[in-house]
């Protein structure tokens, strides 16, 4: 029997369909980002591992349609994926097995339901995005859809009870997390016509959009990265407190994705200008040294 099959059996998901369903989740997250989904697989207890792939693919597919095509077509594919997800939460019905395995899921962790309206009654903050005046209109889309895309799986970590310092820890983290990818993904950004770089700080060192996406390596944009990359890795370092506030059986896994960033946020600052030419990502090595370690110190606790 594979890892997988016991996840699934562990969580009580035996109906064979529906084991299908939830498998067809892991695929699309394990392709999206590989290191994330092992480091899922490795360090999360094996109940909890299905509801986490499955809202992790709600989240994943919620931003491919808010981000890919023509904006007609996206806020189609968006407003038809939020009526389904509605109606299947009122109805317990679907036919996708997207939806299927989230309203499963659902029944499980029930404070989910909350966090998923949320989300699908702010994520059209993504899609409207079109680039920031200034910090605080970044702030706002963080609030409207950076935190409440992060919450559908971050509420399955949440300790029970008050979670207000849990929730405040993850604020900071997504604070970091966005920051660092909108200035990982410059160049690609830049050809799609936006940057996630506020303008009043491309202003601040001298640095245009149009310079951006014409690749244009000057000391400006330099000075602009490490700006922004070291405004990421503070928040990154002071989010190493959200550990300690999440429930115990899951902190290993927090530690071990922030500690990721981390290195993707190294893997970035030394690339520099040369973001321009495309993204950079954590070593292999390393990011296979923070999983192995953090699943030394997991198996310890227990």
């Amino acid at each position: 029997m594979s890892a997988w099959s016991r996840s699934l059996d562990a969580a009580g998901i035996r109906e064979q369909g529906l084991r299908s369903d939830y498998g067809a989740q892991r695929e699309l997250v394990a392709r999206f980002r590989r290191s994330a989904y092992l480091a899922a697989r490795t360090l999360l207890p094996r109940p909890l591992l299905p509801h986490v792939v499955a809202a992790t693919a709600v989240m994943h597919h919620g931003d491919d349609l808010l981000d890919t095509g023509p904006m007609p077509r996206r806020a189609e594919a968006w407003a038809e994926f939020r009526r389904d997800v509605r109606e299947a939460l009122a109805t317990g019905r679907s036919t996708d097995p997207m939806i299927r395995a989230l309203t499963h899921t659902i029944g499980a962790h029930p404070r989910l339901r909350d966090v998923v309206e949320a989300y699908l009654s702010t994520a059209d903050a993504e899609l409207d995005f079109a680039g920031f005046a200034d910090e605080a209109d970044y702030q706002v889309y963080l609030d409207a859809y950076s935190m409440p895309a992060f919450l559908l799986v971050g509420i399955l970590l949440a300790p029970e009870g008050d979670d207000g310092p849990y929730r405040t820890a993850c604020r900071t983290l997504i604070d970091g997390t966005q920051r660092l990818d909108f200035v990982n993904d410059l160049a690609e950004d830049a050809r799609e016509g936006r940057t996630g770089v506020p303008a009043r700080t491309l202003e601040r060192f001298s640095v245009t959009a149009r310079d951006i996406a014409a690749g244009r390596a000057s000391p400006g944009v330099g000075a602009l990265v490490r700006h922004q990359i070291e405004a990421a890795r503070a928040d990154l370092l002071t989010a190493r407190e959200l550990p300690a506030l999440t429930s115990s059986p899951y902190n290993a896994l927090i530690v071990a994705l922030i500690d990721i960033e981390l290195l993707t946020a190294d893997a970035a600052l030394a690339r520099g200008t040369g973001l321009l030419r495309g993204s950079a990502k954590p070593p292999v090595a390393g990011a296979l040294r923070v999983l192995l370690g953090a699943r030394r110190r997991a198996r310890r606790r227990r």
